[in-house]
């Protein structure tokens, strides 16, 4: 089965797999694109503010921008002809509120979603640390309780890299378009 050109978007949280499976979902396609959407925050070199557990002032404002800054990227580079996968953290109410930033479609949304365990596990392999200000208790609970169920829900906790990537490319078209 070939992967049809949109915009496909993978989310989950820290240590799911997101980075690893959209480079290589992304080079799935004659022009593939990999957007990571966490870079708008990385670019913030003073005044950035992480969302957090307390909730801190600003926060939310800052991870919208972040996230239109991403949504009109990715249109961009499918406007120029490429399929872009776009991943990021996107979690509860904010889900909706992301995907409205598109005018685009086709969009595919795929969630990435391991037990606990793995992803911890995952966490302890990598080479650098993402639970710094969240537990993956409480990351978890937000993915798993407030985000919306649309698209494609893959648990990969005991998948390889390759088997995920695999039941993207199976079961995109049928399960995580949008529109």
């Amino acid at each position: 089965m070939t992967l049809k050109k949109g915009i496909y978007i993978i989310t989950g949280i820290m240590a799911s797999g997101k980075s690893t499976i959209s480079q290589m979902l992304a080079g799935q396609f004659d022009q593939g694109v990999h957007v990571k959407g966490d870079i708008f925050r990385k670019m913030i070199v003073h005044g950035r503010i992480d969302m957090s557990p307390d909730g801190r002032e600003g926060a939310e404002e800052q991870l919208r921008l972040r996230y239109r800054m991403a949504a009109k990227v990715a249109e961009m580079y499918y406007q120029a002809g490429f399929s872009v996968v776009l991943q990021d953290i996107y979690l509860g109410k904010e889900v909706n509120t992301f995907l409205q930033e598109f005018e685009v479609h086709p969009l595919y949304f795929i969630t990435l979603h391991p037990n606990i365990e793995a992803i911890i596990d995952r966490e302890k392999k990598r080479n650098k640390t993402g639970y710094r200000i969240w537990e993956v208790e409480a990351l978890y609970s937000i993915l798993a309780k407030e985000n919306p169920k649309i698209g494609l829900w893959i648990d990969s906790s005991d998948l390889t890299q390759e088997e995920t990537l695999n039941e993207i490319i199976k079961r995109a078209e049928p399960e995580a378009r949008l529109v």
